[in-house]
This record gives structure tokens, sequence and C-alpha cells, in this order.
């Protein structure tokens, strides 16, 4: 099926529920669409979301989840969100960087330190800087969730060193700071759609990298048997509305689903690192090794090199940058 074909029967299926739970209530309803299924943390955030929409507006607002992929994939659902055919979305940073290309920005290698410092730069002002930047592209953006740190599996060898990645078919987001990290890294990146089981199932690729979160709820450990703690990257969720359709709101409105998502957000990101230790466990447990203590000055060294190349070339992609960088020494 190509990509305007299933884009044109994802837009076709929204329109179709949301007629039919509008014959069900008169409550406004809300179009939120994410890839991921329930227990990963894109949902959590979603439904943490819905309920507080629902509570604050005494049930006048409910919020319509699309999950498990049902809208396509993430880039699907941000040309949705374009379109205007899908109101609300929360979406991994990577797919961004083809529509708003300063987004790779917050992607860069061991940029931040830690949760505490991504939270300190993201709420502040040069995460509302970035946010602001989504609008030209036709987005609201409103707040960052997160997936986490994410972290290298495979089921070929330990790797203890950057030199162990050499040759790696590793699955990346659709996004070119991801795919030049993994090649500058010495893998062999193969940007790929989400879910990917199948594919790791059947060696059509050999690793991925996500949080460990990600690995426990797609059962990833049933397909791969090394797990290295790099962490890499930060991974956030921006969590964005349509630009026309957040226009056509009264003010009273855009404020509670402003502070809805904001609050959804810092739930979300607590939830997801009271559990980081818990699904580390669950994850061995299953059988999976784990190399704790990688060089990670190995993997700092070669990715430093990305500063340097063309997909940060771009002015105000480099200036932004620079800020970043500067922000997070």
């Amino acid at each position: 099926m190509n990509a305007l074909l299933r884009l044109c029967l994802s837009v076709l299926a929204v329109t179709i529920l949301v007629l039919a739970a509008g014959n069900a209530t008169a409550a406004r309803i809300i179009r939120l669409g994410i890839v991921t299924t329930p227990g990963s943390a894109q949902y959590i955030c979603a439904e943490k979301f819905r309920d507080l929409v629902a509570e604050r507006s005494q049930g006048s607002t409910q919020v319509k989840l699309f999950h498990s992929g049902s809208l396509g994939s993430e880039t699907d659902i941000l040309q949705q969100v374009q379109m205007n055919a899908v109101d609300m979305a929360i979406i991994t940073l990577g797919p961004f960087d083809t529509f708003v290309p300063e987004v790779k920005v917050i992607s860069f290698p061991f940029l931040f330190r830690d949760h505490e410092q991504a939270d300190e730069i993201l709420d502040g002002p040069l995460g509302r800087e970035m946010l602001s930047k989504l609008e030209r592209a036709g987005f609201k953006g409103l707040a960052f969730s997160e997936n986490g740190f994410r972290n290298l599996t495979n089921d070929t060898r330990p790797v203890t060193t950057v030199d162990d990645v050499h040759g790696l078919k590793i699955r990346v987001m659709e996004s070119a700071m991801h795919k030049e990290l993994w090649k500058t890294l010495g893998a062999n990146p193969t940007p790929m759609a989400w879910p990917i089981y199948t594919e790791l199932q059947q060696g059509t690729i050999d690793g991925q990298e996500n949080p460990l979160s990600v690995l426990w709820v797609y059962k990833l450990y049933e397909v791969q048997k090394h797990l290295t703690l790099t962490g890499h990257v930060y991974s956030a969720h921006i969590d964005i509305a349509s630009l026309v359709w957040w226009k056509s709101l009264p003010s009273v409105d855009q404020e509670l689903l402003a502070t809805a998502m904001h609050d959804a957000a810092v739930y979300q990101r607590q939830w997801n690192r009271q559990n980081v230790v818990g699904f580390l466990n669950k994850l061995k447990a299953a059988g999976m090794e784990v190399v704790s203590n990688p060089d990670l000055s190995s993997f700092k060294a070669q990715a430093e090199e990305l500063k340097h190349m063309d997909i940060f070339a771009e002015p105000n992609t480099r200036a932004l940058l620079d800020k970043f960088l500067n922000a997070t020494k």
C-alpha cells in the first residue's frame, strides 16, 4: 500500500470513528493519535491527558485515543495533524526533523547529563523556543513528555565499545539525525517505521535502540539477546495540536488543554523514571545479557563528529545547536 493511500484510509477511519462517537454523546470530541500500544510511555501520557480533560471540563470535552498504529506510522500521524484530520498527537522526536529540521538538536548524542538537566532545558526558554518553531509546519507545540534515554540492543554479540558496533544492521527512526549517528558509529543504519518485532525475529535487522520501557512493553527481549546501556540519546516526545484547529478554539479552552497536557507530560515523565530500574530487572530476568558499563568515551568521541556534518550546517539549526550545547555544558 503506498503512502498516499495509507494516509487517505487513515483519515477516513478517523472520520468514521469520530462521527460514531459524536452520535453517542454531545460532548466535544478531541482526536489524539499515538503509534504505540496501551502500557507504553506515549499511552501513559495520552491516557492521563484524556482523564484530566474529562475531569477539568466536567465532561464537556472528551479525548478519543487512536493508538497501536491505527492511524499509520508517526510520520503518517504528523501529516494528518497538518491536514487537521487529527487534532492532537504525542510523537517521538525523531520523525519531526523531516518537518522542522531544528528539532534534531534535542537528539544530539550525549547532550543531556541526566533527566533533571533535560527537564531544566526543555521546560525552560530553550524548550519553548523549540516548540514555537513547530508552528511554521502547522503544529502547536504544547509540552515535552519522554521516551527516556535510548539504549542499544542486538542479537549478534555483546557491545562494550564503539568498535563492537561495526557492521551491525541497526533499525533507526525515520530521522536524518539518527541515521547519520549510527552511520558515524560504524553501524549499517536502517530507517524503519514502528513496530519492528517481526523484522528482528526474522533477522532482517540485527538490532535497534530504544529506552528500557519499550524493550519490555514490546517484548523485544524475546528476539534480542544483548543490551548495552549506552544512554546515547535522550528521546523526548513532543505533545502537539493541529495549529489550524488550535487557533479555532476559545482562549479558555486553549488554557485548559495546554495545562492538562503539561500536567500529563510531567506525570508521564515521573512514571517513566520511577519504573526504569524495574524494567531493567525484568529484562535481565527474561534472559537479556546486559553490558552495564560500556566504554562510553569511545561512543562520545565518534558521535562528536556530528557537530561538523551537513545535518547541522543550516544556519538556524546550527545556532540552536550551539545554544543547547552551551546550556548543557
